[in-house]
């Protein structure tokens, strides 16, 4: 089987050779330090542990366009005060890619919302869909392509709360109920108006995406930033028409990206229609993927789900935990991953210990792209 079709199977619970061997990705700091511990220097990491080809996709513009001209506010030598291109005030780092200090926000209420937003949220503003999207589908045909492809399905909660700020949107909601309706209606409309442009486009075209991809980040060590009820007066509604586009299309398959304790969304998101969960993040409160399933059987779908927090642990409590998660990764709907970015406090050897258990477990003892000689 090639990539795509063992991603396939796998997510529809179908015979496959053996599970996709992927990660979720490394901190920076944790390369820098690995380096130190004998990694080449000049190595990619997914080529360097000899990773299968991960999911792709063929990129469409459903977030703020134009986006805000990032303007130099203040350098502090190290640092940075600029506003970004989502119309943030920011202080960062220059050079080292980490989470920034949020300090100011464009968007604050009703009057900056129709001003600088909304104008930024027409579907019909030229460039929503790329130049090249067709030429890219026909580089991607269904019949030439042994790669997972998918496609953006949008955002309700997690770009807003990065325009306006996690205290400013969760008052919001209670100040005004009216106006955050608004904002979700309108992105709502903007992702089924430019999903359905480009899956016709990439039907005609000759491809069918393996998945779609949303992003919410609204969760976080003791559940949902946003209660379910308001998810579900606010949100649901367009995450079925989004879903039901996407069926239209022939993908069944939606990855929802939320870090956190997503346990009293689960219901929400599976019932209209995302059904794939992304990372599963174990964290302090414990979540389990082997309990997920239990509770909602193969109506769920879930990647990632290897607690990272192993890693940095003994080989013996890795291999435990690659054996532990096994049987679901033979039942099938699940592609287990270090549930984020691996951290800088996980050795090199460790890591490489936690590939090796799950290439020769998971894997059923094969790769097609081993590790270079000299990194077991």
């Amino acid at each position: 089987m090639n990539d795509r079709q063992r991603f396939r199977a796998q997510m529809h619970y179908e015979s496959v050779d053996r599970c996709p061997i992927w990660d979720f990705g490394f901190w920076d700091e944790t390369l820098d330090l690995w380096r130190e511990q004998g990694m080449p220097a000049d190595a990619d990491p997914d080529e360097y542990f000899g990773m299968d080809a991960q999911w792709r996709s063929i990129p469409i513009a459903t977030r703020l366009l134009p986006a805000f001209d990032e303007q130099l506010i203040e350098d502090r030598g190290e640092t940075e005060v600029v506003r970004d291109g989502e119309g943030v005030v920011v202080h960062r780092r220059k050079w080292m890619r980490t989470i920034p200090h949020y300090l100011d926000w464009t968007l604050k209420d009703r009057a900056s919302w129709r001003e600088h937003f909304v104008p930024r949220l027409d579907a019909d503003t030229p460039g929503r869909i790329p130049d090249d999207f067709a030429q890219r589908c026909r580089e991607a045909r269904d019949a030439d392509r042994d790669y997972p492809l998918g496609i953006a399905a949008g955002s309700m909660y997690g770009v807003l709360r990065n325009w306006m700020g996690l205290e400013n949107i969760s008052v919001l909601v209670y100040d005004d109920p009216d106006l955050f309706e608004e904002m979700t209606d309108t992105l709502g409309r903007l992702y089924v108006t430019v999903l359905s442009r480009a899956l016709a486009i990439a039907k005609d075209n000759g491809v069918t995406f393996d998945y779609a991809s949303m992003w919410e980040d609204m969760c976080y060590s003791h559940g949902p930033l946003l209660g379910p009820d308001m998810v579900e007066r606010y949100m649901v509604a367009h995450y079925v028409h989004i879903t039901e586009l996407l069926r239209e299309y022939g993908v069944d398959v939606v990855v929802l990206d939320c870090d956190g304790c997503i346990d009293q969304l689960m219901p929400l998101w599976l019932g209209a229609g995302v059904n794939c969960m992304f990372p599963v993040e174990v964290g302090t409160w414990k979540a389990d993927p082997i309990a997920y399933r239990q509770q909602y059987g193969k109506n769920l779908l879930m990647m990632g789900g290897f607690d990272k927090r192993v890693l940095a642990g003994t080989k013996d409590a890795i291999s435990a935990e690659v054996r532990r998660l096994t049987p679901l990764v033979e039942e099938g709907g699940f592609i287990p991953f270090c549930d984020h970015r691996v951290p800088a406090d996980v050795p090199l050897d460790n890591y490489v210990h936690y590939l090796q258990e799950a290439r020769r477990v998971w894997g059923k003892g094969a790769n097609l792209h081993p590790m270079p000689a000299g990194s077991a």
